[in-house]
């Protein structure tokens, strides 16, 4: 069943002009929790250039996005749709948070990223773990 969502969720954020992604963060904390994973957090504005940018070519990379659904519960926040917890800063963006299934916030960057940089964030924010742990 675990396998049918992250497939569901590789071909909504392939094909789809969204990620189609939650963008439910307490239930992302929720499911991290119960999963034993972080939370990557994803904040941008629905007309920010830069963000479909790092949609379009970093997060359609297959290695990047089997990484992150395996490995984070993944959030998409738009701060022109949704409510935004006041611990995310939401200018400049993109915005990318890593957070502990507590909501702590591990790591955090802005900008657009390719997958080589990307793949570094994804790694500093584990290694915080292991380093707390």
């Amino acid at each position: 069943m675990r396998y049918l969502i992250v497939l569901l969720f590789l071909v909504v954020g392939l094909f789809g002009g969204e990620l189609g992604w939650s963008s439910d963060y307490k239930q992302a904390l929720k499911s991290a929790k119960k999963e034993h994973k972080l939370v990557y957090v994803f904040i941008t504005s629905d007309s920010c250039q830069w963000c479909r940018k790092f949609e379009n070519k970093t997060l359609k990379d297959k290695k990047t996005l089997k990484r992150l659904y395996s490995e984070f519960e993944v959030v998409h926040l738009s701060r022109d749709r949704h409510t935004i917890p006041k611990k995310f800063k939401t200018a400049p963006i993109p915005r990318h948070y890593f957070v502990d299934s507590n909501g702590k916030i591990l790591y955090s960057s802005l900008g657009y990223r390719g997958r080589v940089c990307f793949d570094a964030f994804m790694d500093n924010a584990e290694n915080k773990v292991r380093v707390t742990k």
